[in-house]
This record gives C-alpha cells, sequence and structure tokens, in this order.
C-alpha cells in the first residue's frame, strides 16, 4: 500500500482536499531537476557538513561513544532532524545506487539518534550531562520544543517512507514526556519558536491518540501569557485569536500559523479559521515580497511595518519562504481556493528555489531584490537552517502537485509528471507533459480502465490574462471556480486535454507606499520573476537602467555553461548619467545614454559571478 504522506488528512474533516501519495507522483521537469540534484548532491554533501560540523557527534556525546564539548547552537539538533525527514523522502525517488548509499547515511544517523535518548524520553543533546537541570526552564530562547518538532516530524516522515519504527517509538517517547510535562494541569508553556505544534498534530493523525492534538491546542492557545517571552518577536505578545496582522520573527510566525490551520483542519474551529484568513490576507497584501519572500527586517529576521518591503535590505530568508509555501499548501488543502496555489508558485520559482545553487549545495541565507556583488552564496552556515530546509522540501516537492476530493482530482502546479490516484474507487492516471515555467502549453493525459465520472480541476493561474482548453483535439465546456477550470465527464480511456495560457511578458509596479519602487517595475514572464545582473550587462550600471515600457521586451532562449537552457528577456533604454555629485540643483534634463539590457529569472541570480543585481528597475 502506498501511503507515504507529508500530511495525512484523509479523514481530516476540515479538509477539502486531500493529498496524493508521494510514491504515486514521479516529476522529471523543471522542478524534477532540482530533486534530482537533490538526491545526487545535496542531501549526501549535507550528510558530510553535518559530520564535519559536529552536529551527529553532539548524539554520540549525549549517549557516551565520545568525550569532547557541544559543537554549535543549542538548536544544532534540529539541522539533523530536517536532515533524516529529507533523505527519508529521498529514497521514495532515488535510483538503486543513489538508495543505498543514502539509506547507509540515514541508518547510522538514525542509530545516533536514538542511542542519545534519556531513559525518562527526553531528546536533546544540548541538554545533558551538566545542562540537565536546565530542562523546560527557558521556553521563550532554548528551542527545545522546536528541535522536538522537527525530531516526531524527522520520526514520521522515516517510519512512512521505510516502515522502521526505531525512530518513531523515539518520537513517541518523547511526545509522552512532552505530554506528561506540560497540559492545562502541569508545567504551563508555549514554545519561542513555534513547530512542535504542527508536529504534535502530525503525530495525531499518525496514531489517532487524542492526547497530541489536545497538546498541539494548548500550547496555540497558551501564547500571549508570556511563556514564550511575551514578546512581539517570539509571537507571545497576544493571544493567537487576538492576532489580526503577521509580525515578529516571520519564520516563527508561519510556522504558528501552520499549526494552527493544521489544527483547524482537525476540529473545524471557526474561530481558528477567522484568525488564519485575516493573517493570510495581510501578509499577501501588505507584507509580501513580489518574490513571495517574507520577513524584511535583518533586525529580528522579522515582518516590518505594513509596506516595509526595501530591495537592498531585504532579509527574505529562505526557510520564510518555505514557510509561506508550507502554510499557502494547509490553506489551499482547507479552501481550495487558488489564492493559495498562486502564492505557492509564486514562492516557489521565486523567493524559495532562489535559496539554492544550480550545483546543489550552495546557498543563500537571505534573499535580496538588489545587490552590490557582496550577497554569495554559502556552502554552509553555522546556522544552518535554511540549507536543511531545503534539504527537506526539495525531496517532497511531488506532494504539490495534485490532489484528490469528493468532487474529482485537482491539479496545482504545472510540471512535466505522472500521477497515479483513485477516484471512485478506480484507479486514474494523469500525465504531463510540458515546459513549464517557461512554456505557455501543458498536455495533459487522463487514462481509466472503466468509466469514472469525476471533476477534472485545472489551475488558472491569477496572472494569465487568456486561456484555451481542448480536449482530444475540440472544445471543451467548462466552469471556472475559485480560479480553477473544472471539466466535468464521465472519463474512459485515454482522454488528451491541451491547457493553453497566454504567458505574455508583464509589467509589475507597487503599491504607492512601497516608497522604494516609486516609478519603478518589475518584469516576469509566467510565473517567473526576471531581474538584471551586472554579468549579463558589463557595459550597463544596472541600478540607473531605465526601462521603457513601450519598448516590447523578447525571449531569448540560450545555453549557458552555468545554467543550461535557459530563457533571457532583452530589451531597450537608457543608462543614466551617474557621475554628478551627490546632491546638486534639480533639473529636468538628465544625462542618458540609450543602451540594451538582458535580464534573468531572478531565483538563477549569482550562480555565475557576483555583481550588482537589481529586481525593480526604473520606469520611464
Amino acid at each position: 500500500m502506498n501511503d507515504t504522506f507529508l500530511m495525512r488528512c484523509e479523514e481530516s474533516p476540515a479538509a477539502l482536499l486531500k493529498p496524493v501519495a508521494l510514491e504515486n507522483v514521479r516529476i522529471n521537469g523543471y522542478l524534477g531537476r532540482y530533486l534530482e540534484r537533490a538526491l545526487e548532491i545535496t542531501i549526501p554533501s549535507q550528510y558530510e557538513l553535518l559530520e564535519s560540523t559536529g552536529r551527529i557527534d553532539n548524539f554520540r556525546r549525549a549517549s557516551g561513544k565520545i568525550n569532547r564539548e557541544f559543537q554549535g547552537y543549542f538548536f544544532n539538533d534540529s539541522d539533523v532532524y530536517k536532515w533524516v525527514e529529507g533523505c527519508s523522502y529521498a529514497l521514495i525517488y532515488a535510483n538503486p545506487e543513489q538508495r543505498e548509499k543514502l539509506k547507509a547515511m540515514l541508518d547510522e544517523v538514525t542509530k545516533e539518534i536514538a542511542d542519545a535518548q534519556s531513559p525518562d524520553g527526553y531528546l536533546n543533546t544540548y541538554f545533558t550531562f551538566e545542562r540537565e537541570k536546565d530542562r523546560w526552564t527557558d521556553l521563550a530562547n532554548m528551542h527545545e520544543l522546536y528541535c522536538a518538532g522537527h525530531l516526531i516530524q524527522a520520526a514520521i516522515a522515516h517510519h512512512r517512507v521505510t516502515k522502521e519504527k526505531t525512530l518513531l517509538n523515539v518520537a513517541l517517547r518523547f511526545a509522552d514526556h512532552i505530554n506528561k510535562t506540560f497540559g492545562p494541569d502541569k508545567k504551563k508553556g508555549a514554545s519561542g519558536h513555534p513547530e512542535i505544534e504542527m508536529a504534535l498534530v502530525e503525530l495525531f493523525r499518525q496514531t489517532k491518540n487524542r492526547d497530541y492534538l489536545n497538546l498541539a491546542r494548548f500550547f496555540i492557545l497558551e501564547r500571549g501569557k508570556g511563556y514564550a517571552g511575551g514578546k512581539e518577536y517570539t509571537i507571545d505578545h497576544k493571544p493567537f485569536l487576538e492576532l489580526n496582522e503577521v509580525v515578529g520573527h516571520a519564520v516563527r510566525m508561519l510556522y504558528l500559523c501552520c499549526g494552527a490551520t493544521d489544527l483547524y483542519l482537525e476540529t473545524k474551529e471557526e474561530s481558528f479559521f477567522k484568525t488564519l484568513i485575516e493573517l493570510y490576507n495581510n501578509m499577501i497584501t501588505k507584507k509580501m515580497y513580489i518574490t513571495g519572500g517574507v520577513g524584511s527586517r535583518y533586525e529580528g529576521e522579522s515582518f516590518g511595518e505594513d509596506y516595509e518591503l526595501p530591495n537592498r535590505r531585504a532579509y527574505a530568508e529562505t526557510c520564510a519562504a518555505i514557510a509561506n509555501f508550507m502554510w499557502s499548501w494547509r490553506m489551499l488543502l482547507a479552501t481550495g481556493k487558488s489564492v493559495f496555489a498562486d502564492t505557492m508558485e509564486l514562492v516557489l520559482y521565486n523567493g524559495l528555489l532562489s535559496g539554492i545553487s544550480i550545483d546543489g549545495k550552495h546557498y543563500f541565507y537571505v534573499n535580496p531584490l538588489e545587490d552590490s556583488g557582496k550577497h554569495v552564496r554559502q556552502e554552509w552556515f553555522k546556522c544552518a537552517c535554511c540549507p536543511t530546509n531545503l534539504a527537506r522540501f526539495l525531496p517532497s516537492m511531488t506532494n504539490y502537485l495534485y490532489t484528490v476530493s469528493d468532487k474529482g482530482l485537482w491539479v496545482h502546479l504545472y510540471e512535466n509528471s505522472h500521477c497515479e490516484a483513485t477516484l471512485n474507487g478506480e484507479k486514474v492516471s494523469i500525465w504531463q507533459n510540458t515546459h513549464y515555467p517557461f512554456s505557455s502549453e501543458v498536455e495533459i493525459l487522463v487514462k481509466t480502465e472503466d468509466p469514472v465520472r469525476f471533476d477534472l480541476f485545472l489551475r488558472i493561474p491569477s496572472w494569465v490574462e487568456d486561456f484555451e482548453i481542448f480536449l482530444n483535439d475540440g472544445e471543451v465546456d467548462f466552469n471556472l471556480e475559485n480560479g480553477y477550470a473544472k471539466l466535468s465527464r464521465e472519463w474512459k480511456g485515454l482522454n488528451r486535454i491541451v491547457l493553453r495560457l497566454k504567458m505574455n511578458v508583464r509589467l509589475v509596479q507597487s503599491h504607492p507606499y512601497v516608497r522604494e519602487n516609486t516609478d519603478k517595475i518589475a518584469v516576469f514572464k509566467g510565473p517567473i520573476l526576471f531581474c538584471a545582473e551586472q554579468i549579463d550587462n558589463p557595459d550597463v550600471d544596472v541600478w540607473t537602467f531605465t526601462l521603457d515600457p513601450n519598448e516590447p521586451l523578447k525571449e531569448n532562449v540560450e545555453y549557458d555553461s552555468t545554467l543550461g537552457r535557459t530563457t533571457f528577456l532583452t530589451g531597450r533604454g537608457f543608462e543614466i548619467e551617474k557621475d554628478m555629485q551627490l546632491y546638486r540643483p534639480y533639473s529636468r534634463c538628465t544625462l542618458k545614454t540609450e543602451r540594451n539590457i538582458t535580464l534573468v529569472p531572478y531565483h538563477l541570480w549569482c550562480n555565475r559571478q557576483a555583481g550588482k543585481m537589481a529586481v525593480w528597475l526604473n520606469c520611464t
């Protein structure tokens, strides 16, 4: 039975959409290349780094196998857990040689984790020996519940893929320890870094033990009472159900929203959903970058005020982009509305994939929208949350393309892929053949052995101006519902659908309150945001280049030795003379020089060499 799910929502009462098992989806298009690099390069190279930086040795130290000091930050266990989760999912898609290599690494790491657990079920390698007395004394700052959440998620993934119970039993013992420690009639508390909440909900889905669901609810509702520091930074300044804007540390805020959405999916508590909708609307209308990135401030890795979205000093942490994607996915499951899938697509192709290099082993922690040439990807970070978050996200991408519901089969993201699903008790196969996101055409093949009546829902992205749908080379009737084209019919045999999305170059402007972007535009083609890099424009200062919106941009598909086959956009405008005083008397006449400019997809910038970069270009 194929039953590897990131989220087991089959019985979740508020989940309109149900995920398809990971084993039943294969991808081999643009996203598939990132998956293959994750299997071959990203996950193995991160294992080496987890060893060389002492993160795995911390578990050996805790179990008494080695005698040395604890290595790195107090939350370093979480990096190991995220890697375990990603490596577990990777086993599903690995070829035999890759699988053997990855499984050997995974077995070694899971053994070290299990051996480090205390007799009472507690597990955190920082709080061992001389620090054992400090356990659960500083929930606001010390990430104990955060690390526990990542252990639980890793253990669930490991069990669902391998069917082994060793790590799951470790997680269950730790979860039971936490449940005996915290609760309405026990120790009060809330985590300074949310994560435990969504982990406990998933553990409930795995075990059907409502103690875990109740504990997740307890931790969410304990916020605002000062147990997590009482600060906006930790989202402890007011109760969750009183929140009306996304604030504080961006990842913490969105992980909390993920946990609250998971809780809503299981309980249908409308007060939670009302709060989540208000928070989500605040994020996407006032606090999200055009890349889908969130968290504009370096100070506290936090959300700023409404419309506070600076470019060069944008923080937009890669982990925050992943968190935005995760929350949007959960809201999509709850509603079936394409606004959430649109955000997922925006984040994925822009502010998320920008976090990892083409070679699969260099990373951005922050993702600015303008740069002077000093920002380059790193092989690793002392705080390695972003690389290991990517390690668990990339092997799970197949989860987000398709869902099923009582009504039918849903296609949310377009990617060369194959999916096997069951509808009304009958097996349905679906293939996508496409060069999306750089091609506007998607061929979809639907095959059933016996007649099956169901609706096929195809997402029509919000950026699309016009589209066409053909079934078996003829016109087909459909209804547009919540951003999805619904094709209702009885399906039998092999059917061919062609979806053509009008994919013109689009010029986008900001809300006037985003002051840095006054008189500037950004350039999209389809879901892809483009930027100007110095390497493609050696004779142009991309910071002063002014695009003429009346001059159409042209698409050029070229082979680059680093990027491979890549779509570039070229256009004309002019460069403003910059050899002038810092301040001078105002004059309408500014010296200009006509120039050509080349734009590259933003998520690919800084793969070739460092140099000036700009997303927002001046506009005449």
